[in-house]
């Protein structure tokens, strides 16, 4: 596994595990859980989870599969919009950490920018952080702007959509981040349902590289520094190629296949998000 240092110099993972739709069914949670933990076995110690997933079940689900191993995890949940006022954050990761089964989350995210301001929220998360309730704070789905207004030195990390068929964040978003030192998160890394999986390019590389196009996408997900990628498995082999593609290194061809099927962005896009 590769990693990734953080700002404070906290040491994680390249690839971790999304929790997106886990907790919505019952009949799942047995496998689910199992999943997390075999991902853990792996060296995928990133467990990205939000109260909004399946309205607090995926936290429920991640809380049940680190129980007795909590040392072993980067903790990552996030909160919504309307909970990131001065009175209602703190209730908001108190649920959180009550679901999760810890005492504390090591990346505490505003799941998306709402209607508080981002002062009242800064202030809130970072009173959390005297708490020891958090580690550290950071933002999902915020574009180059909202970053720039947030201008906060101590964000320890922006969550948003990259994979091949979502490039916009590459023209200002990724550029500006690394020059700023702070790591993408990328969700959904290899895109939503089969369609990005069966595109014939993906498909192309995968078989020069003997790999799986989730594999593919992945591997492009990660070519360069400073991004995490976050996906979702629950399938023991799916967990074990999702892990073997840290190590995946696309050629020169590949990526000139992969860029004509998936033009990079030459012009500002507004934020993708799903």
């Amino acid at each position: 596994m590769r990693y990734l240092n953080l700002k404070d110099g906290q040491s994680v993972p390249l690839l971790g595990q999304g929790t997106w739709h886990m907790g919505e069914r019952q009949d799942q949670r047995v496998r689910e859980v199992t999943a997390l933990r075999e991902g853990l076995e792996l060296g995928m110690s990133l467990i990205d989870t939000a109260e909004m997933y399946a309205e607090g079940g995926a936290e429920r689900v991640v809380g049940e599969a680190i129980g007795g191993r909590r040392e072993q995890v980067f903790l990552v949940s996030k909160a919504y919009p309307w909970h990131a006022g001065r009175d209602s954050l703190p209730k908001a990761c108190e649920d959180s950490l009550r679901r999760l089964g810890t005492d504390y989350l090591d990346l505490y995210l505003l799941h998306w920018r709402g209607e508080y301001p981002l002062a009242e929220t800064l202030e809130a998360f970072e009173r959390l952080r005297e708490q020891g309730k958090i580690r550290r704070w950071g933002v999902s789905n915020f574009d180059l702007d909202d970053l720039q207004e947030l201008d906060a030195p101590d964000c320890a990390a922006n969550q948003v959509l990259y994979n091949p068929e979502a490039r916009g964040i590459e023209f200002d978003l990724l550029p500006w981040q690394r020059r700023q030192g702070l790591p993408l998160m990328a969700y959904c890394p290899v895109g939503q349902g089969s369609r990005l999986l069966e595109h014939p390019a993906l498909l192309e590389v995968a078989r020069r590289q003997d790999a799986t196009p989730a594999q593919v996408a992945l591997a492009w997900v990660l070519r360069g520094d400073g991004v995490i990628a976050i996906p979702k498995a629950v399938d023991p082999l799916h967990l074990k190629q999702n892990a073997a593609a840290a190590d995946l290194r696309l050629s020169a061809e590949d990526m000139a296949t992969l860029d004509q099927a998936f033009p990079a962005p030459t012009r500002k896009r507004p934020l993708a998000m799903i």
